[in-house]
């Protein structure tokens, strides 16, 4: 039985949710971009789950590829910001602010970005870069 691309992203996101660790679960996401390369939420989730594993070059990588397919998504945006912030690079400011503007005008974003960050301090209590961005995008 062959699993469709659907099932194996929603797997991997049950699984996710019910505390499986990010280094398991990233062959499943590198499963599902490749098989689904246009799938941003699936680059966003795969970029999540290499910052926590603290392989910001890969998750670099794939974040580009998210904002890239949809530059609408502040999660996708967000990654990449950590991405980059955890491999020195520059321009990150960009995608803090359109992050920033996103969750202003769409409220159901700004909780699941908020979940999505005290996931990461769950799961990476001591994560740097997270609380830089967090308050970037919630304390200025």
């Amino acid at each position: 039985m062959t699993n469709t691309v659907e099932s194996l992203f929603d797997r991997g996101l049950e699984r996710y949710k019910a505390g499986e660790s990010a280094d398991a679960l990233i062959p499943v996401f590198k499963e599902v971009c490749d098989r689904a390369p246009k799938s941003s939420s699936a680059w966003t989730c795969l970029a999540w789950l290499y910052l926590l594993e603290n392989k910001p070059s890969f998750a670099y990588k794939a974040a580009q590829k998210a904002v890239k397919l949809n530059p609408q998504d502040p999660q996708a945006r967000i990654n990449l910001a950590i991405a980059m912030l955890e491999t020195g690079q520059k321009g990150l400011r960009e995608h803090i602010d359109a992050a920033s503007q996103l969750i202003l005008l769409n409220s159901e974003w700004r909780e699941e970005i908020e979940n999505s960050i005290a996931d990461g301090f769950t799961r990476k209590p001591d994560w740097q870069s997270l609380a830089k961005v967090k308050k970037w995008l919630f304390e200025e």
